[in-house]
């Protein structure tokens, strides 16, 4: 990989990381069409993998995937023994669905699991676009490609950056301190008033009758 992309890499998986909690090793979901590609490309994919994320990686695949790929026959036997090295993710599906629809729901709206998706689906990748702090991966012409954030990732973390120039509603209470007229208790409290005139004389020096 040059120089000047991986450096690009490493500064958007920094935004991830910053912005919306991602961590090392970064969760990979690969979906079936990711790993025919990488097949067939004799693409080392995992290697490939932590080197555009610039980071370790652990790449998973859900059941619904794999099982697409066993209805594809004996002739993707290699995609097949690929896949069966990474981690299974549970998706919960009692019957298997198109691995599509599958990661679109495993991601569901907010990505909270924090997954960075590698497919080659273009509807996939549209539907994923729209979710804020999703990285996407995919590979064009044998070279794999860390896609730039979308522009609902640009404005969710260009939300976050102004919510943290502004106290919270907490931190504007605390900053305002107690009001005229209020001790610690926050109750108003008025000040005792001096007594005006000559003060007596000290008791314990006047003789007793």
């Amino acid at each position: 990989m040059r120089q000047k992309r991986a450096k690009a890499y490493r500064k958007l998986m920094a935004l991830y990381c910053m912005s919306f909690g991602f961590r090392e090793p970064y969760q990979v979901l690969v979906d079936a069409l990711m790993c025919k590609e990488a097949t067939a490309q004799k693409i080392e994919l995992v290697k490939q993998l932590g080197n555009v994320l610039q980071g370790t990686v652990k790449p998973m695949i859900t059941q619904c995937c794999i099982h697409e790929l066993y209805l594809q026959g004996p002739s993707v036997q290699p995609t097949v023994d690929l896949a069966k090295t990474f981690e299974r993710r549970k998706c919960n599906h009692k019957e298997a669905i198109p691995g599509e629809e599958c990661l679109a729901s495993v991601v569901g709206e907010t990505n909270k699991h924090r997954y960075v998706i590698a497919s080659q689906s273009q509807g996939l990748r549209q539907k994923l676009r729209l979710i804020a702090g999703v990285p996407i991966v995919h590979i064009n012409r044998a070279v794999m490609v860390l896609e730039p954030p979308s522009d609902v990732t640009v404005s969710a973390k260009a939300s976050a950056e102004e919510e943290k120039l502004h106290p919270s509603a907490p931190e504007v209470n605390a900053l305002a301190g107690p009001g005229p007229g209020k001790g610690d208790d926050g109750e108003g409290t008025e000040k005792r008033k001096k007594r005006k005139g000559p003060k007596g004389p000290n008791p314990l020096s006047v003789k007793k009758k």
